[in-house]
């Protein structure tokens, strides 16, 4: 016989389950660096170091979520991005 605690469990982990494969079925973004940083202001300057680029051409994999579309706004005119 199962208690009310077990339920909840089982329920929690079916939750649990069902968020990470929500979170894996996400797109990824490729970011590719096409412009330099010289020039930028600091705010750019620390977007391009954050999202782990550096030079131009240098190319990231990272997931599509709200913070990496507000990241890519910063820098829009420094880098080129293409959904995988």
């Amino acid at each position: 016989m199962t208690s009310v605690k077990d339920g909840q469990r089982a329920c929690k982990r079916f939750l649990k389950a069902k968020i990470e494969n929500a979170i894996m079925s996400e797109k990824t973004l490729k970011i590719t660096q096409v412009r330099s940083i010289i020039g930028g202001t600091k705010k750019q300057k620390a977007t391009i170091k954050a999202l782990g680029l550096g030079r131009p051409h240098y190319q990231v994999d990272r997931q599509d979520n709200p913070c990496t579309r507000g990241q890519i706004r910063v820098v829009q005119h420094l880098v080129k991005v293409e959904e995988v």
